[in-house]
Formats: C-alpha cells, sequence, structure tokens
C-alpha cells in the first residue's frame, strides 16, 4: 500500500514551484485589478449620478419655460408680428424654443454637476485654475449675448425690415425671427471669451503677446468683416460692434503679457549671479 501511494503522489520539479516573491507579485496585481475595478465602478455611479440631477434639472426648466410661455414670448418677439404656417409648426416653434431656453437656464447648473464629476481628479493648481475662471466665463458669455440681444439684434432687424420693405410685403415666421436671434446673440457670447481662450493658449505656451501684435491688423480685419456680416451697412452701426470687439482684443494682449511676466519671474530668480 505504501509503495501505491508513493507512486500515486505527484513529482514537483523545481521548475514546478512558484518562488515566494512571484507570489507576492501576484497577490499585488490582483489587489490592484480590485482596486481599479472599484474605482471605475465608482467614477461610473458618480457619473450617473451627476447625470441624473442634470436631467432633473433640465426637465424643472422645460416645464417652467413651456408653462410660461405666454407671459415671456412677447418680451423675446419684441413686440413684432410673426405667424406660422399650420398647426404642427406651432407645435415645433414652442418645443424647440422651450428646449433652447430650458438648456440655456440649465446650463450653470450642468456645468456645475460635470465639475464635481471632473474635480477628484484635477491637481490643486488645476482646480483653482478653472474654479477661479469658470464663473468669469460665464458671466462674459451672459454679457455678449445681452450686447446681441439688446444691439446688434434691434439694429439689424429694424434695418433689414425697413429695407425689405421699399419693395416688399414682408412676412416673418416665429421659426425665423428666432433663428434670427440666435444668429445675432449667440455668437456674441462665445466672442466675448476671447480673453479666456487668449489666457489658456498663453498658459499652455501656443500663444505669445508678440505674436498677437504681429497679427493685430488681420485680426482686425477679421472682426470688421464680421461685424459687417451681422449688423446693417451703416458706419455707426459697425462701430458699435467693431469697437467692443477691438477692445476685448486689445484686453487678450495685456493678459497675456501679465501670464508671460509671471512665467519669467521665477526663471529669472533660479539664476543666481556670480
Amino acid at each position: 500500500m505504501e509503495s501505491m501511494q508513493r507512486s500515486n503522489r505527484k513529482i514537483l520539479s523545481p521548475l514546478d514551484k512558484k518562488p515566494e516573491k512571484v507570489k507576492v507579485e501576484e497577490m499585488e496585481e490582483e489587489k490592484l485589478h480590485e482596486v481599479s475595478n472599484e474605482t471605475l465602478t465608482d467614477h461610473l455611479s458618480d457619473l450617473r449620478k451627476q447625470l441624473i440631477k442634470s436631467a432633473l434639472v433640465f426637465l424643472f426648466f422645460l416645464i417652467v419655460v413651456f408653462s410660461t410661455m405666454n407671459k415671456w414670448f412677447p418680451i423675446v418677439t419684441k413686440g413684432n408680428d410673426l405667424v406660422v404656417f399650420g398647426p404642427f409648426q406651432i407645435v415645433k416653434f414652442y418645443t424647440s424654443i422651450s428646449v433652447t431656453l430650458a438648456l440655456g437656464l440649465s446650463l450653470p447648473f450642468l456645468i456645475h454637476f460635470m465639475w464635481q464629476f471632473v474635480k477628484p481628479g484635477l491637481k490643486k493648481n488645476e482646480v483653482r485654475y478653472i474654479g477661479l475662471y469658470s464663473p468669469i466665463m460665464f458671466l462674459l458669455f451672459v454679457i455678449g449675448v445681452a450686447f446681441g440681444y439688446f444691439v446688434v439684434n434691434p439694429l439689424s432687424y429694424h434695418f433689414l425690415m425697413n429695407f425689405g420693405a421699399m419693395n416688399f410685403d414682408i412676412i416673418v415666421s416665429a421659426q425665423e425671427y428666432v433663428h434670427f436671434l440666435l444668429i445675432t446673440t449667440i455668437p456674441l457670447g462665445f466672442l466675448f471669451e476671447l480673453p479666456i481662450i487668449a489666457m489658456f493658449l498663453a498658459s499652455i505656451g501656443v500663444l505669445t503677446s508678440e505674436t498677437m501684435k504681429n497679427i493685430r491688423k488681420w485680426s482686425y480685419l477679421v472682426i470688421a468683416i464680421f461685424s459687417a456680416l451681422i449688423t446693417p451697412p451703416d458706419f455707426i452701426s459697425q462701430l458699435i460692434v467693431l469697437i467692443p470687439m477691438v477692445l476685448l482684443y486689445e484686453v487678450s494682449i495685456f493678459i497675456v503679457k501679465k501670464i508671460e511676466s509671471r512665467q519669467v519671474a521665477p526663471e529669472q530668480a533660479k539664476v543666481v549671479p556670480e
């Protein structure tokens, strides 16, 4: 019996035995794999929470906007006589404008929720940079949209209507009016972000103040063309748009200079005089 038991035993060679170091490494890899799975699960769970909160906020503003349509719609149209062509266009128009306004109203909350999700994975300097300039970016966007709504849009709309009334009987649909309103407001909101964009490009070394000075003439030309496209073809209206754009460009140059001086100062401090 003893001889049979000995024969049934598995004989292990030295190569079959795993060193203790290999076993420890395998255990560490398993632990890391488990930790990474837990971290990924936590991230996905956090993202799901933020998306649910974003959807609820958007739905809330959508209901509020749609239920108060008759109160704020005359303010948006500024008393202009608009028409719609058929019942389906009424539904389509109300839905599209309600979704657009609800998205605009919920945008600060959506950005905040996404910020809460991204914040744990950023460095301290990145958190401070984004946390400081995000409100400024939103404020500049709102100022640009307000400038387009109260200045550019009325000038362009009344000029085009008076110009067309010389030869045509003009009927403006609600859909066309809102489309024209968005064209003369939203792009200006993004253009007012120019200082922040220049600051970001300068911080990563893509843009310099000298470059902005060298292309200043061409930049002014582009700004002048843009202002001519969204304003009536009269000198005063174009100046009203051109002057703020030029000032923003000059402010961007000043900001980039400040960033360059801050970047050069630590390097000069490291230089030890002989």
